[in-house]
């Protein structure tokens, strides 16, 4: 299955990140962490939670749920 996180790639790349940075900051791998802006894996709810903290968003933007 394929689920749909076109926001958090644009998110880091606004912010000159790399997959790495970001990964860092979720404590994971760039691995885990380019499956999730590929849609491969689910991520998980603490990390979404951190991603929306981080970019200082809502997590229905980062679901593209607005």
């Amino acid at each position: 299955m394929l689920y749909c996180y076109p926001r958090i790639r644009d998110l880091r790349e606004d912010r000159d990140l790399t997959q790495a940075e970001v990964a860092r900051l979720l404590c994971t791998t760039q691995q885990q962490y380019s499956k999730y802006e590929q849609g491969i894996q689910e991520i998980p709810v603490h990390h979404l939670l951190t991603l929306a903290d981080f970019y200082r968003v809502s997590t229905d933007y980062l679901l593209g749920r607005l």
